[in-house]
């Protein structure tokens, strides 16, 4: 009997290491499988189809919409993204576990959808760290960074929407909380309601 696989949610402000996190996991955890998202925009130099994204027309993205195909789903600068349903159920079903990282809006949708998925939000030690993180990519700009802390004060109002936060101040350690998160939820009654049963049944034969 296959136990269902877990989908993992991962969120948190830009600049707390979910990406690190992440890839720590999954060098970790070969049963763990990162959500390959579908978009309409073209593949950048190097990107490959079904690795990278799922690159598809905006007609097909349309048509998977009004099919209810995505977990999630939205509009970024005239191109569309989303989680599709079916690529992450078929990964659940065969006893796989799915993590996806994605912002608090996408995350709410697959709540609404998906509620017995394990939603973990990461969180900076401080908002100065966390600007100094920022600060240390050299990617924007101190006005740029300025606005950015601003979203996030926004973004901690989705926090109770969470089951679990973690707050990232070194790698490992963070990493650790999540896979022992993972560990206690497969142990969880209501994943193994069938296990439940099957021990029941033969030991009332």
């Amino acid at each position: 009997m296959t136990q269902p696989g877990i989908l993992i949610v991962l969120s948190g402000p830009s600049g707390t290491g979910k990406g690190t996190i992440c890839r720590e996991l999954l060098r970790n955890y070969p049963n763990l499988h990162y959500s390959i998202s579908a978009t309409t925009r073209q593949p950048r130099a190097g990107e490959v189809n079904g690795s990278n994204y799922w690159f598809i027309s905006h007609d097909k993205f349309k048509e998977m919409i009004n099919e209810n195909d995505f977990l999630e789903w939205a509009e970024v600068y005239g191109n569309y993204y989303g989680t599709p349903r079916t690529y992450v159920m078929e990964l659940l079903n065969s006893g796989k576990d799915v993590i996806l990282e994605i912002d608090t809006q996408g995350a709410m949708q697959v709540k609404n959808k998906f509620p017995q998925g394990v939603f973990i939000y990461i969180m900076p030690p401080s908002l100065e760290e966390l600007a100094n993180r920022i600060h240390k990519r050299g990617t924007e700009s101190l006005e740029a960074i300025k606005n950015r802390l601003g979203c996030v004060r926004n973004e901690f109002s989705y926090v109770n929407h969470y089951n679990y936060i973690v707050v990232n101040d070194e790698v490992n350690d963070a990493v650790s909380k999540i896979e022992k998160i993972i560990g206690a939820e497969k142990c969880h009654v209501s994943r193994n309601i069938q296990l439940i049963d099957q021990i029941y049944n033969l030991s009332s034969q």
